[in-house]
């Protein structure tokens, strides 16, 4: 669900802190041509978030061209993790454009043999290989094309069916929105796919129960047998409301997954790189799965997504039967090398984990100020989630999700527009370099537009 944001100018207070400048009406009278011919010659789909042109950002600040200054908890979407104008990831963007080589297809260039042997290292047992991507649908579409493989090759043609998790979302191509647990993202592809299989996802908001006894239930009550199945694939904390899998749950699931010959596949492109206050998002869970997904935070902002598995998985493909156009591009990998080398150097997933809990005890004291509007909040590491409701229901309340977050781009705090089950969550992902005391300025404004429309 969304909507576009008005582009009739509105008279706000100035503001100018350490942290936020806001001198103009919002959007920027003179920024509305500029949108004007965006809608004119873009679908509407893109018209959904605030109304600001993005012109320059250095750590965990944006600004546009006209004066105006916001903290950003956005990440660009859970992408610019390191901030943006790393002097790092710059050089090294700059110094692999001085070689003039900017593109090598499948053959080999000294930044993918560097990037492979880091993702490698960096990830823990028995992840072993990497094949690099672009988007996160296409690391999805991948996985999802390993784990199937593995079955056919095993000699099991029963195995026909993933098991994903409603409300869950691994991307906007076909496979992976088949695979996605939002039912109005896929009313476009026509006919029954009982291939793609969706159980509750135990958040304990909209699902109650969190056992994996639930898990089994609902697979039954689907008509679906363990033997039938090939892989199982969740976000490693789901993206519409930042809820953790409970480690139980997931440490039962492993083991379902280990008896009956099925792989574990965990979507960790918003979790991984230091996002949950660890490296990787299932390290909280004390279980290792067969293959993950990544991409947002994995390169500071330029197109790169991985697979990372398993060995006798990943080797399944021969020479030139599985690779992409736009792999391993140079300058791509140049700046995730330096983004990842950032990341372990200046402590960023250490600053998430500790500024976390300041994130987590803010996020609980704006769901009580709510008056009950705010029926659930997930917190871990650097995401919260704010869920928007009629109060005492599950039912999402947009209209009010959508006022909170244009009152915070209206005085200072970038967020992107709601989403999550009928657009009701607000996301609170800053950069992971933000300081306790830009965090707090920024929490304070949410905090006071939450009250304003309560």
């Amino acid at each position: 669900m969304g909507r576009e944001f008005p582009l009739t100018p509105r008279d706000v207070p100035h503001i100018t802190t350490t942290h936020r400048r806001i001198v103009t009406p919002i959007p920027v009278p003179a920024s509305v041509a500029r949108f004007e011919q965006l809608r004119k010659y873009e679908p509407t789909s893109m018209g959904g978030q605030p109304p600001i042109i993005w012109h320059e950002g250095d750590g965990f600040h944006l600004r546009d061209p006209y004066g105006n200054q916001w903290i950003d908890f956005s990440a660009g979407v859970l992408v610019a993790s390191m901030g943006y104008g790393h002097p790092r990831v710059l050089e090294a963007m700059r110094t692999q454009l001085d070689t003039g080589l900017y593109h090598t297809y499948c053959f080999a260039n000294e930044p993918r043999v560097e990037l492979v042997g880091k993702l490698a290292a960096m990830a823990p047992a028995p992840l072993e290989k990497v094949f690099l991507l672009s988007t996160g649908s296409e690391a999805t579409e991948c996985a999802m094309k390993l784990a199937r493989t593995y079955a056919v090759r095993r000699d099991m043609p029963g195995k026909t069916r993933l098991i994903t998790f409603e409300n869950g979302f691994h991307g906007r191509t076909l496979g992976a929105q088949l695979a996605g647990g939002s039912p109005g993202l896929k009313s476009w592809i026509p006919g029954t796919h009982p291939e793609f299989v969706q159980v509750p996802f135990p958040d304990g908001f909209r699902t109650k129960d969190t056992s994996f006894a639930f898990f089994e239930k609902k697979l039954a009550e689907l008509g679906v047998t363990p033997d039938t199945v090939y892989g199982v694939m969740t976000e490693t904390y789901q993206g519409c409301n930042a809820q953790m899998f409970p480690p139980e749950y997931a440490r039962q699931m492993r083991a379902w997954c280990d008896k009956h010959s099925v792989l574990l596949i965990f979507d960790e492109i918003q979790a991984a790189f230091g996002r949950t206050g660890k490296m990787f998002g299932f390290e909280h869970l004390g279980v290792s799965p067969d293959l993950i997904t990544c991409g947002k935070g994995i390169s500071g902002g330029m197109p790169l997504s991985a697979v990372i598995g398993r060995r006798d998985v990943m080797d399944l493909y021969g020479p030139g039967e599985m690779t992409s156009t736009h792999t391993a591009n140079p300058v791509c990998c140049a700046a995730t090398l330096a983004n990842l080398q950032a990341l372990e150097d200046e402590g960023a997933v250490e600053n998430a984990a500790r500024l976390g809990v300041i994130l987590a005890e803010a996020a609980a004291t704006i769901q009580r100020a709510s008056n009950g509007k705010i029926g659930h909040v997930a917190t871990v590491g650097l995401v919260s989630a704010l869920q928007f409701v009629t109060p005492g229901t599950t039912t999402p309340d947009h209209d009010t999700a959508w006022e909170v977050v244009r009152c915070c781009v209206e005085s200072g705090v970038m967020l992107f527009a709601p989403v999550g089950v009928g657009g009701g969550a607000i996301k609170i992902n800053p950069p992971l370099i933000i300081t306790e005391e830009g965090l707090r300025e920024g929490l304070d404004v949410v905090l006071e537009a939450v009250k304003a429309f309560v």
